[in-house]
């Protein structure tokens, strides 16, 4: 009521001023200029208001309508990147400052989504160091990266636990079942089996979603700022080629996060094997042994509480490390199964949430490179221009200038490639005309 009454104000005071210009006399050019100045001033404060409003209703939780996703009830298509590495360099005020100068560089271009990783357990620098034991400067680390992608327009994606070492992984919540609960374990794939250890991943998860940002007072739960949970980073279990363990897992962990936080968007975090229940589909697999990962693209994704569906393409690895016209064929059938079924099956979006080409690949040149991503990008327009579960992709991998180490090969320095720089853009603006 307040703000509305501001704006009638504003316009009555509009009015007086131009009345008074109709009817006073020239000698009055002194009060003229300052009523002229207040209308100005006060023109001015209802527009920084307006400016206010209009963004606070911009930022709201990203939802789900159909295969598409929506904010305020409009489109809103993806083009991102992976930064898995934000919390650690968050933890140090010497590298602090990369955290801020890769959300800049990528909002600079228009990206608008970011994955990354919310779990290290057991390791250096460990936000987890023990089941349910936490690290609070590390908590403040990752509270940081939030607040910063939250300045600069970047939703997040956080992924809650690792399928491999690195970070901890489930590897490291076995160790901790036979260290901490002596338990007989034979395998890092007990991990989704074990009631124990399911009990110290969702006791990891409601920390979690349930922590309160030291820097901007929201509830993770709460904040527009998170675009989606990832229960994990690529989950496979070849112990169980059948699928039901994996699937089990999926079924609890998806309830328990919406449980505890409905608002927000849930994704697996698969790589996007077709498995079992679908033998037709898995032609379209990249190996005859990635059928064999205990995932299942279609059966997976059907799970209550999944909201959207991920895959993701590397052809590098898949098919050969040598550069060749065999991957650009690849990409594009790959991406199109993964659309189709996304709108036949699941009826729901499809994010193809890592992609990319490493420059340690035999023959590798940047220019290939940009024909990926643009082969990448083509196939989610195309689904775009169709209103299809193509919902948008997430570069594997942004870095900042400086930190090299961070670099596996797929790393994009945007500053340095200038031509992958306008591809990234040009993407973008694309994308920006349908969420508009």
């Amino acid at each position: 009521m307040e703000k509305f009454g501001t704006h009638v104000l504003c316009l009555f005071l509009l009015f007086l001023f131009l009345l008074f210009i109709l009817t006073k006399q020239p000698s009055s050019s002194a009060f003229s200029k300052s009523m002229v100045d207040h209308v100005q001033k006060s023109m001015t404060n209802y527009d920084s208001e307006t400016m206010l409003e209009k963004e606070e209703d911009e930022w709201q939780m990203v939802g789900k309508k159909g295969n598409q996703f929506v904010v305020n009830n409009q489109p809103f298509y993806i083009n991102g990147f992976n930064a898995f590495w934000l919390m650690v360099f968050a933890a140090d005020d010497s590298t602090k400052e990369k955290v801020t100068e890769v959300f800049k560089q990528a909002s600079s271009l228009g990206m608008t989504v970011c994955r990354t990783w919310a779990f290290n357990n057991g390791q250096w620098r460990a936000l987890q160091k023990s089941p349910s034991v936490f690290d609070e400067d590390i908590f403040k680390a990752l509270d940081f990266v939030v607040s910063e992608a939250k300045k600069n327009k970047i939703r997040l994606i956080l992924s809650l636990a690792n399928n491999w070492d690195d970070y901890g992984g489930k590897a490291q919540y076995v160790k901790w079942g036979k260290d901490h609960a002596g338990l007989n374990l034979t395998s890092d794939d007990d991990f989704f089996s074990h009631p124990t250890l399911r009990s110290y991943y969702k006791a990891y998860v409601k920390t979690v979603l349930t922590r309160v940002n030291t820097f901007t007072n929201i509830t993770y739960k709460e904040d527009p700022t998170i675009f989606a949970w990832e229960l994990m980073n690529e989950p496979s279990c070849y112990s169980d080629p059948t699928g039901d363990k994996l699937q089990d897992w999926i079924q609890e962990m998806a309830f328990h996060v919406k449980k505890i936080d409905p608002k927000h968007l849930v994704e697996i975090g698969l790589e996007g094997f077709y498995g079992p229940s679908t033998p037709q589909r898995t032609q379209f697999n990249p190996t005859n042994i990635s059928k064999q990962a205990g995932t299942d693209f279609i059966r997976n994704h059907q799970v209550l509480g999944v909201d959207f569906a991920s895959a993701h393409i590397y052809t590098d690895t898949w098919i050969s490390t040598q550069i060749a016209d065999t991957h650009i064929p690849f990409i594009i059938s790959w991406m199109e199964a993964h659309i189709e079924d996304a709108e036949k099956y699941l009826g729901m979006p499809v994010v193809f949430t890592e992609f990319g080409l490493s420059s340690k690949d035999s023959g590798y040149n940047s220019t290939y490179r940009d024909t990926v991503i643009s082969t990448v990008y083509s196939s989610i327009l195309n689904s775009t221009k169709k209103g299809g579960s193509g919902a948008g992709s997430l570069l594997w991998q942004m870095i900042p200038e400086d930190t090299d180490a961070l670099d596996d090969g797929y790393a994009i320095v945007l500053s340095k490639s200038p031509s992958t720089s306008r591809i990234v853009s040009l993407q973008s603006y694309r994308l920006g005309l349908f969420n508009s």
